[in-house]
């Protein structure tokens, strides 16, 4: 398995522009080989012109009938041939498994490239996402929802977007420093807190979880809107309190950070917040226990967790949202090398996005078509 897929000329997070050349296809199956002309005998059946042309046409049609019985592509593929995944910070899940996704489309989706892209994550995901940016979106389920209600952060705009399925669940880790005797979410009142990457699914749900605590997230704390790598490496050198992220497990740099300084920062339990949280923005939260091995704690930390889905543009041809979806799954077991969340890839409830659109192309998969 390859890791991820980045162009070269992509490593900001907020370039919203596409690199040169991006219509260029790459010269993906379009050379087509040139043939000789058949030699036949000089008297008999290939004897004439006439019928060496003819015997050749014939070869020509039944040549294209065997290839469309294997795959029948569009005439020329969508956005020349090219998928750019919206992933989110280097050091979190959705880079990782972008990066395992892009490698399975680029070797089984023929007329494909693909490659993943690093970004601020979900909110910015899907702005790239209808902008015609990015082909393919990771976002959490609450930011979904409000981009397709026109809602949040896009009020008044709802957003034409689909999903392919859902995947796993995030899981917010809310971390301080073990000396700055925070005990709950109200205790953040006045510390240095990183609320994520501005434009995330983490500074949403940062924020609607400092709300359903009393605190006014923007006056209450010393908001800070960073990305990942920066948040670790700020609580490292003692300049934030406290932080927020929204993550598979693990995540590779919350492990970094808990795992090499163990007695420094510890995990703040916020599943009490669930019924506040759940009055203002519905059923989209659910709790659930992150276990103690997956960073090695002293012990279960009960936290809020929210479903991630896999986006596409509700303009994608049908055919190549059923293949994208198809290869979710007929390549899980190679994506979970990429990261082990695809293990939760669970085909029964991956088309169960609602209040998100279903695209007809997934649904059309998830029903056996």
């Amino acid at each position: 398995m390859n890791g991820p897929q980045v162009s070269p000329d992509r490593t900001t997070v907020t370039d919203t522009t596409r690199p040169a050349g991006r219509t260029d296809a790459g010269g993906r199956g379009r050379a087509a080989a040139r043939r000789p002309p058949a030699r036949g005998r000089r008297h008999g059946l290939l004897g004439s012109g006439r019928c060496r042309r003819l015997v050749a046409a014939l070869l020509a049609v039944a040549l294209l009938s065997a290839c469309g019985a294997e795959r029948a592509p569009e005439a020329r593929p969508w956005h020349d041939g090219r998928i750019f995944l919206a992933t989110g910070n280097t050091t979190g899940v959705y880079y990782q498994l972008g990066g395992g996704y892009a490698d399975v489309i680029s070797r089984h989706l023929p007329g494909y490239e693909a490659r993943a892209e690093p970004t601020g994550a979900s909110v910015e995901n899907i702005t790239r996402l209808v902008d015609g940016d990015m082909e393919i979106a990771f976002s959490l389920a609450d930011t979904a929802a409000d981009a397709t209600a026109g809602r949040g952060a896009f009020e008044g705009r709802p957003q034409p977007v689909r999903a392919l399925a859902r995947v796993y669940s995030n899981y917010t880790h809310v971390i301080v420093r073990a000396d700055a005797q925070i005990a709950n979410l109200a205790g953040l009142r006045g510390k240095r807190v990183s609320t994520g990457s501005p434009k995330s699914g983490t500074d949403v749900i940062a924020g609607r979880l400092l709300t359903a605590a009393g605190l006014d997230p923007e006056r209450d704390v010393r908001r800070a809107r960073v990305s990942l790598p920066e948040t670790v490496a700020r609580m490292r050198g003692g300049t934030l309190d406290a932080m927020f992220f929204s993550g598979g497990l693990p995540t590779p740099g919350i492990a970094d950070l808990l795992t090499n300084a163990p007695d420094r920062f510890r995990l703040l339990p916020v599943a009490d917040l669930i019924e506040p949280l759940s009055a203002t923005h519905g059923s989209v939260y659910t709790t659930a226990e992150l276990p103690r091995d997956t960073y090695d704690t002293p012990s279960g930390t009960p936290t809020v967790t929210v479903p991630n889905v896999i986006l596409v543009s509700a303009e994608m041809p049908d055919d190549l949202a059923y293949d994208l979806t198809r290869l979710l799954f007929t390549y899980q077991a190679d994506l979970s090398v990429a990261h082990p969340e695809a293990r939760n890839f669970d085909r029964e409830s991956a088309a169960t996005t609602d209040p998100i659109p279903l695209h007809p192309g997934a649904a059309r998969y998830y029903q056996g078509g």
